[in-house]
């Protein structure tokens, strides 16, 4: 099988078998779901906060289908572990065509992170875009969150 000519970028293609073909962004973005993040070792002691908002979020409603959108905001101290920022992004971007609901997207999330980095505090936010003139923002919270500064809910 010859191997498809490559994108732009020079990565090819990744054609399957029903013959549609992936982007090389569709499939990282695949993998990150399903693959362990990508994680750095903490370099130093000290007790500090790493802040994450990723303004792009989308999903779709269980119920209706129709997309939703948000911001998704992590705040962590870390203990051994930092989790590399595009894992995090891919990780994010990958509930795009899913149908899940703002209370289980913050909780699984939360969880992956929590079981994955094993921070000292946790605290993940869906700061979800109104719909029918409601605004929804889901907090979770794991661990000492002590250090993290107040949230402000954006005003969309």
């Amino acid at each position: 099988m010859a191997t498809p000519p490559p994108l732009g970028n020079g990565t090819p293609e990744v054609t399957t078998p029903a013959t549609e073909t992936l982007k090389y962004g569709d499939l990282a973005i695949q993998q990150a779901a399903t693959e362990p993040f990508e994680k750095w070792p903490n370099a130093t002691d000290n007790a500090y906060t790493i802040h994450l908002e990723h303004p792009e979020f989308t999903a779709l409603c269980p119920r209706s289908g129709y997309p939703d959108f948000g911001t998704i905001v992590v705040d962590y101290q870390p203990q051994d572990w930092i989790v590399e920022l595009k894992a995090f992004k891919l990780y994010i971007n990958a509930f795009r065509n899913q149908h899940i609901s703002h209370e289980m997207v913050t909780n699984e999330i939360a969880d992956r992170l929590w079981q994955e980095l094993a921070p000292v505090g946790l605290r993940v936010i869906g700061d979800f875009t109104r719909r029918g003139g409601v605004k929804t923002v889901i907090t979770v919270s794991k661990g000492d969150c002590a250090l993290f500064a107040p949230y402000t809910a954006n005003s969309l």
